[in-house]
């Protein structure tokens, strides 16, 4: 990260022209071989730090040229992508292989090139990161939290150019992208939320018991802390969102760890972008550098060391099956196994019940087609299976869904090889004798995905596991199950899911209650009368399921509960008071909800 000369001193709070301040930037960062944090503070001394923090914790916030507290005079990063790697506080040129980024509606190769990381550079990366873990965790939390609305107002402070770039790199449309961004800055708020509330550390004390017979009970209390760095692997799909400044980023850096961002390939300029946002509120808070680094990788190598790497902790990855278990089996492998938290595959299947197939059949099919082909349908909770009992009614959900599908344009996917993986994909159902086409979309231009719809009774979906398979794109299948039992039987050999949702009546409840315990044990979030394919970041929320929608059914990549990820429990017996950290201590010094022998304690 770097400044341009003569951007300093052009008015604001840090003075005009020739300010003494002014003149110490400007010819420290003439340095051509360093580039360091820096940051002014209203009010105060001039200061240049390379790494310090003379704001004991506290986070002065800027967003590029105009605050009200102080300006960080950077130019405009996004307007001058260098494709360098950005780790700890600085960048540099990788030198292992090109990525570029590509059009995916026009073909067109964006420039910069962007540099592949070495061996070194990552070895770079993961020991600043070390460094950055205890002073990053010892933070208090009001900063830690603050320091997550810094990079929201960073990536802000982007503007317009963020959104074109995204355009350029994903072919997706501006107004998805504008909501993906107050989503991605929406989360990070939301986490600085969860630190102020302090719930996350599930504090617990158990008083000692020295009378209690037969034995004493020893002074035990508890509380959650951070693992350590953490990987997060960048998805496809989501470029802002899932992405660089994600929920996987927002949630290890909440839990008090740093991160290696692995950028990926299709948004490379994007990765940039976002990575400088973060960087420049790492700076502006006066953190470690080590607390964030972003590399590019030009093939498997860099992905493959750095979850082997042993001062990485746990891992983050949103992709495909087979990348995701690739990866997996790394860091089981380890001599230390860390955590590896995958999102993998998932055709959430959606469950029509007789007693709302009968009555809205037709608004229900035209509904579903508006999810199916949602953003080519590119999402990991996109609707790929339909469940019905056979018979007049399902007629009626078919028909409305071959006219609501046959206009519907193709669309752009998101990267050459998505589109080529799609069209295999599509091209399998309808040569597998016991799959009926029922409706397709308009045809398919080059990196274009044609919507599909398909159809096959609930006995032959039974006898051929592979039509269970994710299909990534706007691709569904439609099961006649001639019975209840068959449809339980479906229920019963599906994988696991991330969503499932079922929509029904009033006088369909009885059969959604027998139902239910076994859909429970499929999925990570069960949904009436929609689908799946809005995810709302809440506390509540749970975005991840049995395998292989996940490699870790117990957790979730979206909400407040996927700080968990990050986190371990660490109980202190008989520790005097003095040593006890500031969450367990007996005055409560934080004003924390703590469980004291057994009881929520509110004060």
């Amino acid at each position: 990260m770097g400044v341009e000369p003569g951007l300093v001193g052009q008015g604001g709070d840090i003075g005009a022209g020739g300010d003494d301040f002014a003149g110490k930037i400007a010819g420290h960062v003439q340095d051509p071989d360093e580039v360091r944090p820096y940051y002014a503070l209203k009010g105060s001394p001039s200061i240049l730090t390379h790494g310090g923090n003379p704001t004991k914790g506290l986070c002065y916030r800027y967003l590029v040229a105009t605050t009200s507290d102080a300006s960080l005079r950077t130019g405009n990063a996004s307007v001058n992508l260098t494709g360098e790697l950005l780790i700890g506080g600085g960048a540099t040129r990788g030198a292992q292989g090109e990525i570029r980024g590509v059009n995916p509606a026009t073909g067109e190769v964006l420039d910069p090139a962007f540099g592949g990381a070495t061996l070194q550079n990552l070895e770079a990366a993961c020991a600043q990161a070390a460094a950055a873990f205890q002073p990053y965790r010892a933070l208090p939390y009001e900063t830690r939290a603050t320091f997550l609305e810094a990079i929201a107002e960073h990536i802000e402070a982007l503007g317009d150019d963020l959104i074109v770039r995204v355009m350029a790199e994903s072919g997706l449309p501006r107004a998805r992208l504008e909501g993906e961004r107050g989503r991605t800055t929406g989360q990070l708020r939301l986490f600085a939320s969860v630190l102020r509330d302090g719930g996350f550390l599930e504090a617990r004390i158990d008083p000692a018991m020295p009378d209690r017979k037969p034995m004493a009970r020893p002074d035990l209390r508890l509380r959650n802390i951070p693992l350590g760095p953490v990987a997060v692997f960048g998805a496809s799909n989501f470029p802002l969102a899932f992405s660089v400044a994600g929920g996987d980023t927002a949630s290890a850096l909440a839990a008090g760890c740093p991160v290696v961002v692995k950028a990926h390939p299709a948004h490379p300029g994007t990765s940039e972008m976002i990575g400088r946002a973060i960087q420049s509120a790492v700076a502006a808070c006066g953190l470690h550098p080590g607390v964030f680094s972003l590399i590019h990788d030009s093939g498997f190598e860099i992905s493959q060391a750095l979850v082997a790497d042993p001062r990485i902790k746990a891992a983050g990855f949103t992709g495909s099956r087979r990348g995701g278990l690739a990866l997996a089996a790394i860091a089981q492998g380890r001599p230390e196994p860390i955590p590896f938290y995958a999102e993998m595959s998932s055709i959430n299947p959606v469950l029509l019940f007789p007693a709302a197939l009968a009555a809205r059949g037709p608004a229900i099919a035209r509904d579903f087609v508006g999810a199916l082909t949602l953003g080519a349908g590119q999402f990991c909770t996109n609707p790929g299976l339909i469940l019905a009992l056979d018979g007049p009614e399902l007629d009626g959900f078919l028909t409305a869904a071959e006219e609501a599908l046959s206009p519907v344009p193709a669309a752009t996917m998101l990267t050459p090889a998505i589109s080529r993986v799609y069209a295999d994909g599509v091209r399998a159902l309808a040569q597998t004798p016991v799959v009926k086409q029922v409706a397709v979309g308009q045809e398919a231009l080059q990196n274009q995905g044609q919507a599909a719809l398909f159809g096959v009774s609930g006995a032959d979906f039974l006898a051929h596991p592979h039509l269970a398979e994710e299909v990534f794109g706007a691709a569904s299948i439609v099961v006649r199950c001639a019975d209840l039992a068959e449809l339980h039987k479906v229920v019963v050999a599906l994988e696991g899911q991330l969503t499932i949702a079922l929509h029904m009546d009033e006088a369909d409840h009885v059969l959604a209650a027998d139902l239910l315990p076994d859909l429970e044990l499929k999925a990570g979030r069960i949904l009436v009368n929609g689908f799946g394919t809005g995810v709302e970041v809440a506390h509540a929320m749970v975005h991840g399921g049995p395998f292989p929608a996940t490699s870790d059914s117990r957790v979730t990549s979206v909400g407040t509960l996927a700080i968990a990820r990050f986190l371990r429990p660490v109980s202190y017996q008989n520790l005097p008071g003095a040593l006890l950290p500031d969450e367990l201590k007996a005055e409560n010094p934080l004003g924390l909800v703590r469980r004291v022998d057994g009881k929520l304690n509110l004060i």
